[in-house]
């Protein structure tokens, strides 16, 4: 009678355990699915779970992540939420984006996720991606669902506009407050990361509150910097609009710089040259981007001038422009970053999008050093090896 009692009991927990997968929700599964271990089984994917995607991803840019990760849900489902640094490639349109990684060494790190532990998508593309000859392969099994519980996510320009037209969220400017005073989102308010410390008592009390960050791009770090302060303060609803200002801009979408335009047009200051040479912009400690731009693409910058990139080592060795040094700005109190730049040389400060490299001028004039031949370059910049696309910014007086 025990005995049967007992098998009894056995068969109960197996029908509990076996059905487990299809009665609990996406949110309390804490392993693959069967079908997905299966397909992990198959291709012989190696897992990676929270603190191993939180560390390849580093500071949250494409161009400072360890390893690419890829989202192989739907497009609909990437832009609205996905994890920084992210491409999409769907299961359903893999021959059509797969293209996205035609440069990509095929021992690149690659890592797929979708929508948690049920979902097959992430197996698929991997399995798809080792037939196209790559051979370094994970898989993140509790993917978008798990990392949102943690940590920021990244959002497209349609979450961002619907904010904006729905008052839905307050929206954050991370870039120098004079990038925000010459154009920003209708809206946003000013938070530079540089300022953070002092300017944090300007977020909401209520941590459930929806905030999402921008700055100058994909390539800047500045809003990544400020939505992991927020993170580590204990709110839980952050994004990062990693497209930025520039993305905002071609879509046509509003600005407040808009309003500026119908007004009278200034007059322009009349352009003048430093001491050493070097075609003044017309803000305050600014070389003239277009003349600067020239002289970078013919490969013709004079031998007075030396560019220095202020952007952090990994950034810098990803790519930048010809013949720049490389002293990242942000680990230097201005003396002692003062002290590493060459002298005897007009010095060019340059960055991704122009806000780190105003910084470090700014820093060096508080300071109350001379910047006479000391300038910065107000541009975007994107850089694969020496190979750059340079996009000047207007100025911002």
């Amino acid at each position: 009678m025990k005995t049967s009692k007992f098998l009894v009991s056995l068969a109960v927990v197996g029908l509990l355990a076996t059905s487990s997968y299809a009665n609990i929700g996406e949110n309390t599964l804490s392993v693959p699915s069967p079908k997905v271990q299966s397909l992990i089984n198959k291709y012989k994917l190696t897992s990676v779970d929270f603190n191993y995607v939180n560390t390849i991803i580093a500071k949250g840019t494409r161009s400072t992540a360890k390893a690419i990760l890829i989202d192989a849900r739907p497009e609909a489902k990437y832009k609205k939420s996905t994890i920084p640094s992210s491409i999409n490639i769907p299961d359903t349109k893999f021959e059509e984006y797969v293209s996205l990684l035609k440069d990509t060494p095929k021992d690149k790190e690659l890592i797929v996720y979708c929508g948690g532990y049920k979902c097959a998508k992430s197996p698929k593309v991997a399995g798809m991606l080792i037939k196209k000859g790559f051979t370094n392969v994970k898989v993140y099994p509790a993917g978008e669902p798990e990392w949102i519980k943690k940590s920021y996510k990244e959002v497209d320009s349609i979450v961002l506009k619907s904010a904006y037209e729905n008052n839905s969220a307050l929206i954050v400017d991370a870039r120098p407050y004079k990038k925000f005073l010459q154009e920003t989102v209708p809206g946003a308010i000013s938070i530079p990361d540089t300022k953070l410390d002092k300017l944090v008592g300007r977020f909401p009390f209520n941590k459930e509150e929806k905030i999402i960050v921008f700055c100058g791009g994909f390539k800047c770090v500045k809003s990544h910097i400020v939505a992991k302060k927020l993170i580590s303060l204990g709110y839980k609803n952050v994004s990062v609009y990693a497209a930025g200002l520039p993305a905002w801009k071609k879509e046509n979408l509003p600005t407040t710089a808009q309003n500026k335009k119908t007004l009278v047009k200034k007059e322009s200051k009349k352009l003048e040259f430093s001491k050493n040479g070097l075609k003044l912009g017309v803000d305050e400690g600014s070389v003239d981007g277009e003349w600067l731009k020239k002289l970078i693409l013919e490969n013709k910058v004079p031998s007075f001038i030396q560019i220095v990139d202020v952007t952090a080592a990994d950034e810098f060795k990803g790519g930048h422009l010809n013949g720049a040094m490389n002293i990242e700005a942000a680990n230097f109190k201005a003396e002692e970053f003062y002290k590493r730049l060459p002298k005897n040389k007009t010095i060019v400060f340059n960055c991704t999008a122009g806000g780190r490299s105003i910084e470090a001028w700014a820093k060096l004039k508080d300071a109350k050093i001379d910047v006479s031949e000391i300038f910065y370059f107000d541009a975007n910049i994107d850089c694969i090896a020496n190979e750059c696309k340079i996009e000047v910014n207007e100025p911002l007086d």
